[in-house]
């Protein structure tokens, strides 16, 4: 079957790669894309009392340990993006790490996702932090309803045609507890 073009309506290209010459949404062909290293870097944090945080801590949470749990949790959440997000592609990952720290106002969390593919993992480190800060906030919930769910953002990317991506955070707006 023929591939659509992007298109405006007009005969130009669309300069969405998504959409196809009716418009409709659509999954890239990257079928033509070299295989090369990617990785992705993605942070967030969960802002809490400082009473839960001690809690995280002594592990003194009715649901267990919070960090074991929501690494678990973000690591399978990348490994299934493509059926989360529904326009990514699967992708045959070749590491995942996902770390918690506290600091001083909650739960710092950052991913790393790797693979040697056709197609970027930026999704797939989003992902894995976002159901992780998820999950911290599922194992707290008994404790803290009023956690906040904050600052989810890629940090960085390597690999493939768009080349190197680093986030340049000014002093102004950067975050002070998730780094």
């Amino acid at each position: 079957m023929p591939r659509p073009s992007a298109s405006t309506g007009d005969n130009a290209p669309s300069p969405f790669s998504h959409l196809d010459d009716a418009g409709a949404a659509r999954m890239v062909d990257v079928s033509d894309k070299f295989e090369t290293r990617r990785t992705a870097r993605a942070a967030g944090h969960v802002r809490m009392a400082a009473m839960t945080r001690d809690q995280i801590a002594a592990r003194a949470l009715p649901k267990g340990d919070v960090f074991t749990v929501a690494r678990v949790a973000g690591v399978l959440a990348a490994k299934r993006t493509a059926d989360l997000i529904p326009l990514c592609h699967p992708l045959p990952l070749t590491d995942v790490q996902v770390d918690l720290r506290l600091d001083e106002t909650g739960v710092a969390l950052e991913a790393v996702a790797t693979c040697v593919g056709r197609t970027g993992v930026e999704m797939e480190a989003l992902a894995a932090v976002t159901v992780a800060a998820l999950t911290v906030y599922d194992m707290c919930k008994s404790a803290d309803k009023g956690m906040v769910i904050e600052n989810v953002r890629l940090l960085e990317k390597t690999g493939g045609r768009g080349g190197p991506y680093q986030r340049v955070e000014p002093e102004d707006t950067a975050p002070t507890a998730a780094g």
